[in-house]
């Protein structure tokens, strides 16, 4: 209180009768950054404010916590410049303290997130040959002793499918989300023309005799 009043131990002080109405807001700004250590600044602030009557825009009020001191400086309150705190409702807001330096964060994190996606692009390798076991994988003989003739369908752009086949294995999924399944299906195409099913008829079959006519 000397400190706020610019007074010295023994100092004459003059005091008139105020009537001050309730404090609704009241906005602090801290005067080091020893106070981004405080995990519940609020709940401290309230309960430092219990020794104060009334808060007043430029002073600076000193609350001890863990066994230090910390400085706030009052920015702003309302309804007015001056207002008392006793058996009030009001919101506390903090402005950064003072010495604050903010990181930019959104644009380190954007940087390195474009880093990092570089990073994948470059090292992603789609393997032409699928490492591992693979069944069937060698090479065919014929009864008749014949050399066996493969058979492989080629795509658009010269590859055969076996080819593109084992190109796309081992590839993972970059738009899967966690908790999804999907199912694919080769659907058939049904063809237009309906084959007939032959009919039954009865007794459309030959007959026999089991004695022959005498003539």
């Amino acid at each position: 209180m000397l400190k706020n009043l610019h007074l010295e131990e023994g100092g004459l002080v003059s005091v008139v009768n105020a009537a001050l109405p309730v404090a609704s807001f009241a906005r602090f700004q801290p005067q080091s950054t020893d106070f981004l250590d405080i995990s519940n600044p609020k709940a401290v602030l309230e309960n430092a404010l219990r020794d104060f009557a009334c808060l007043t825009v430029g002073d600076i009020i000193a609350i001890n916590y863990n066994e230090r001191i910390y400085e706030l400086k009052v920015l702003e309150t309302k309804p007015k410049d001056a207002v008392t705190i006793i058996e009030c409702d009001m919101s506390v807001d903090f402005a950064p303290p003072v010495g604050y330096q903010p990181t930019d964060s959104a644009s380190s994190s954007k940087q390195s997130d474009k880093d990092l996606h570089k990073i994948e692009e470059d090292h992603i390798e789609i393997p032409s040959v699928v490492q591992g076991f693979q069944a069937f994988s060698g090479t065919g003989y014929r009864l008749d002793g014949k050399n066996k003739q493969d058979k492989t369908d080629e795509t658009d752009n010269g590859q055969s499918l076996g080819q593109l086949k084992e190109r796309e294995r081992g590839v993972p999924n970059y738009n899967y989300q966690p908790g999804s399944l999907t199912f694919f299906r080769n659907l058939k195409q049904i063809t237009a023309e309906k084959i007939e099913e032959p009919v039954f008829k009865p007794f459309s079959g030959t007959g026999h005799q089991l004695k022959s006519r005498k003539k």
